[in-house]
């Protein structure tokens, strides 16, 4: 089996810090190479992978300000394209605009559908439906106007993340600081508490982290220590109370709540997209509607055997299971070449 995985550009595979698309396409690369998969990987130059490494772009444009997005997604995808015939399947993951080259290749390929954007970017999905071959990460991530070949979560690398039994020091917000994320309502659950806040994560949104969350850092009680890296992550998740998850929108998926379980870390988090199939209620956290249940949440997570956190993302959440799963797409599709059947789940 043939494999040309087709990452995005917006930062490198593995990502050096933010990059939660980039991050799922070097785990499940990786996991394909370990079984003798041959994979060749589309990525910016400076990517690091087991894989064959195929790049025209030669650095993320989100860091390098020089690299104009438009011009070089263009590239990156005409390059996977004008190879197409080299590979049994292209696995997608750039979203829609791949979809637009797929009529006038024989290749078939999935698209792994990290969240939409927004419904306007539908028409294309619904253009194509019928010819790709559509992966979900979550149940609730899927739109009734497409079909889908199968849903797969994410799942990570158990051996990155180190259990740690005892009770964090702090609650911990970890993701891209923007209103959508929580970053404000995770600050105000810490102070009807009295539990110290440690923020960690890239700035997505200036104004809304100069004007909303900035005044409320002290330093001490609520403290924003930046992006963390992978050789930071195990432990400020290990050390942490709880994470809190009050999104504001509806979760695709939602990465740090399962390096956060894996730790052993209980998951605080609104019910919204995701969540649901992610976190159990009571069990390896508490799902809540509001701020008041939230605050409650956190004086209940003596409640919580950390250990059953970690035993949920090993038989659920795993970076062998993704890999598997997806090579039971891959052999799926294969097989159907392209038929129409796509309404089952693998």
């Amino acid at each position: 089996m043939r494999i040309a995985m087709l990452a995005p550009i917006s930062w490198r595979v593995p990502p050096r810090h933010y990059g939660p698309w980039e991050r799922v396409v070097s785990l499940l690369t990786e996991g394909l190479v370990e079984r003798g998969v041959d994979v060749t990987l589309f990525a910016t130059a400076d990517s690091i992978t087991n894989a064959k490494l195929a790049a025209i772009c030669p650095r993320s444009y989100s860091e390098d300000p020089r690299i104009d997005a438009k011009v070089w997604e263009c590239l990156h995808i005409s390059h996977v394209v004008e190879r197409a015939a080299e590979f049994d399947l292209i696995h997608n993951h750039f979203d829609f605009l791949p979809l637009s080259y797929s009529g006038l290749i024989q290749t078939p390929m999935v698209t792994t559908i990290h969240g939409f954007s927004s419904e306007r970017i539908l028409p294309v999905y619904e253009k194509y439906d019928g010819r790709a071959y559509y992966v979900s990460i979550s149940d609730a991530d899927r739109s009734s106007r497409l079909s889908y070949v199968a849903t797969v979560h994410h799942g990570i690398p158990l051996e990155e993340f180190t259990f740690v039994r005892e009770r964090g020091r702090y609650l911990l917000f970890f993701g891209r600081i923007h209103p959508e994320k929580g970053v404000v309502e995770a600050i105000e659950v810490a102070r009807r508490t009295n539990r110290p806040l440690v923020i960690a994560g890239i700035i997505q949104d200036q104004e809304y982290f100069r004007s909303e969350v900035e005044p409320r850092l002290d330093g001490e009680n609520i403290s924003y220590i930046g992006p963390v890296g992978p050789a930071e992550r195990d432990a400020v998740l290990g050390q942490a109370e709880a994470l809190l998850h009050l999104i504001n929108f509806d979760e695709p998926f939602g990465l740090s709540m399962i390096e956060a379980m894996a730790c052993g870390t209980p998951v605080i988090a609104r019910p919204r997209g995701s969540v649901p199939e992610i976190v159990r209620d009571g069990e390896t956290g508490f799902i809540v509607d509001d701020l008041d249940e939230a605050a409650a949440a956190v004086n209940r997570l003596g409640e919580i055997n950390r250990a059953r956190a970690r035993q949920h993302v090993e038989a659920c959440f795993s970076r062998d299971r993704m890999v598997e799963t997806y090579i039971r797409v891959y052999e799926e599709v294969l097989r159907n070449g392209t038929s129409q059947s796509r309404q089952h789940r693998i």
